[in-house]
């Protein structure tokens, strides 16, 4: 049996120390954020749920049952690394998705006591759960932070340097952000704003930190913004003598992390105080002294829409990340039929090549490269355990991308080594038909992207097949790979596309057992014409590398199809030539040959 049965136990004794009959353990941080620190992740310590990239899930323990929610992204794994622990997956999404809440609310009675860590729970999230148990007559406990007794070898918060994210390569200085952020506060009749989540922070105050959180180069602390007052809330072992004369420069103060309690508790009763109730904790929350205003999100669009400067920086990026996946792929096609090649290998192969670059920080994320049925995982992480040669006929997915300080990549390519079966070109086509659908919308400005999502999805749909995770999501620059607050998926969300918004494009298909397939470019929005009707808007391919022509079934193809592929071949050949060996350059023009 795994140890995580005597976890549960820690557990279970806290629980009943507290007169707790239920405790619900998130799997983020005080700010939120979608890979915590290795300190905050205790949900994953508790239920063996975890990989190197986080997994997207949270727990429920009562005094006789142990579950544990995610997505349909980790199915798979999760019911392999939950098997013997004590804990049993539940989905939260897809035809058998079952609401945490509901069954919560379900499986307590009037009387009890749900416990939670409130310094890890949005304040959205809380209120929810709380008004659903109260109405029940279930007490919440928002102060009950189980993994200061249960977990003795708990890691450290981190304390890695900051460092300055120069802003001749950002296009904008610190004040003219603040500036902003305090527009927008008032906008939304607040006078003050306290910023949570890290993405924030660090867009705000163009510091960055290598190690805080794997592969985004974010940092930890909180940032409180009035007209009369800036303080950034960091441990003092992270400032350098260079961010100290940074923040000097735009009259930032600084005061200790743990002081952003109190701070919020004694502030004026004049303060109208912004905070947004999805990316603040509840534990912050309960201190605040003042009025609250509830918003935010005008702040989080500023972040979204990449000035000028950062687009030009970012097609750089783009050029040394298609450079070290050129040398990749040549790479594997000259090795794979060795059959020395491993997954594992792959990934070490791919880092190397990627941070070659001086300007690449770090991957900005574990990369996931799935052999045939591995690829049908569609989180997958090679580890020493699951690694398998590649070797035989069959499709290899390599999602992955690198932290540069030009910009941030997340690119996906599927491809065919050995001899493709005509069921596997049928089904790349498929996905790729949809993907083109995508790339080639011209939309009103107002457009949303779960208004565009069904293009990517409808010749799937056609022939009954389908994938449930979204189509995109928005791309941080230098900072994380996942953004917001648009993305393009089947839920409904409020925020339009608009012209600077970074977005990935990622349709697929994955069978259990066999294989996986997914196609992702990273594309822009930008204007196209202005008509009698108003403004419209089109997407602009960022990421430079070519998809592999030997799979794609061209008799299901149209020919706009076909000439999208090819013109965004050509692209990718003129761009990238000129940086390539003649060795290299010869490879990029066979694999960007037109279709027909």
């Amino acid at each position: 049996m795994k140890k995580n049965f005597e976890y549960l136990g820690r557990l279970r004794e806290a629980m009943a120390s507290r007169g707790i009959d239920a405790c619900v353990i998130s799997g983020t941080d005080p700010h939120q954020s979608e890979l915590p620190p290795r300190h905050w992740r205790g949900r994953e310590w508790l239920t063996g749920f975890e990989s190197e990239n986080g997994t997207n899930g949270t727990a429920v323990v009562t005094a006789d049952d142990a579950l544990c929610w995610t997505d349909s992204r980790y199915f798979i794994q999760a019911e392999d690394q939950l098997r013997d622990t004590g804990f049993r997956m539940m989905k939260e999404d897809g035809p058998d998705a079952v609401d945490l809440v509901d069954w919560l609310t379900e499986h307590t009675s009037a009387g009890q006591k749900v416990g939670i860590d409130g310094m890890t729970f949005s304040v959205a999230y809380a209120q929810r759960l709380e008004q659903e148990l109260n109405d029940n007559g279930v007490r919440l406990d928002t102060d009950f932070p189980m993994f200061d007794t249960i977990w003795p070898e708990r890691p450290s918060r981190p304390l890695n340097k900051l460092f300055i994210h120069d802003e001749k390569i950002v296009g904008q200085t610190v004040d003219s952000k603040i500036e902003a952020v305090l527009a927008e506060t008032r906008a939304e009749l607040a006078n003050a704003i306290l910023i949570s989540a890290l993405d924030d922070l660090a867009w705000t105050t163009n510091l960055r930190a290598a190690g805080d959180i794997n592969y985004s180069p974010m940092y930890v602390g909180f940032l409180f913004l009035s007209d009369d007052a800036r303080v950034l809330f960091v441990d003092d072992d992270k400032l350098t003598d260079d961010v100290r004369a940074h923040l000097a420069k735009y009259n930032i103060e600084t005061r200790p992390y743990d002081s952003v309690k109190e701070f919020v508790e004694t502030l004026p009763k004049e303060t109208r105080l912004l905070i947004d109730p999805a990316k603040t904790a509840r534990g912050v929350y309960d201190h605040i002294g003042c009025a609250t205003v509830f918003g935010g999100d005008g702040v989080a669009k500023l972040k979204s829409i990449k000035n000028d400067t950062m687009i030009a920086n970012l097609a750089t990026a783009m050029e040394k990340d298609g450079v070290a996946l050129t040398r990749f792929f040549m790479m594997v096609e000259k090795e794979y039929p060795t059959g020395r090649l491993t997954e594992v290998e792959l990934g070490r192969r791919l880092r190397e090549l990627r941070l070659s670059d001086p300007s690449c920080v770090d991957e900005s994320f574990a990369p996931i490269l799935g052999w045939n049925a591995h690829g049908a995982i569609v989180h997958y992480e090679a580890t020493e355990e699951s690694d398998v040669a590649i070797e035989g006929d069959g499709l290899l997915l390599v999602d992955s991308g690198g932290q540069y300080t030009f910009g941030t990549t997340d690119i996906t390519r599927t491809v065919a080594l050995g001899v493709p079966t005509a069921e596997q070109r049928h089904d790349f086509t498929l996905v790729m038909k949809g993907h083109i659908a995508l790339s080639n919308a011209i939309f009103p400005a107002g457009t949303t992207g779960h208004q565009l999502d069904v293009l990517a999805r409808q010749f799937l749909w056609k022939e009954g097949k389908a994938y449930y995770h979204g189509t995109g999501h928005g791309v941080g620059y230098f900072i994380n790979c996942h953004e917001g607050p648009q993305n393009i998926r089947l839920n409904i969300n409020p925020t339009p596309l608009e012209p600077g918004m970074i977005t990935s494009n990622e349709p697929g298909l994955y069978l259990e057992g066999r294989y996986g397939i997914r196609c992702e470019n990273l594309i822009v929005t930008e204007h196209y014409e202005t008509t009698d009707f108003g403004e419209f808007l089109h997407f602009h391919p960022m990421t430079l590398f070519p998809f592999d022509r030997s799979l794609f079934e061209l008799e299901i193809m149209t020919p706009e199809e076909i000439k999208w592929v090819d013109d965004y071949h050509r692209l990718v050949r003129e761009r990238l030539t000129p940086l390539l060996t003649a060795d290299e350059a010869a490879w990029l023009a066979a694999k960007t040959e037109p279709l027909a």
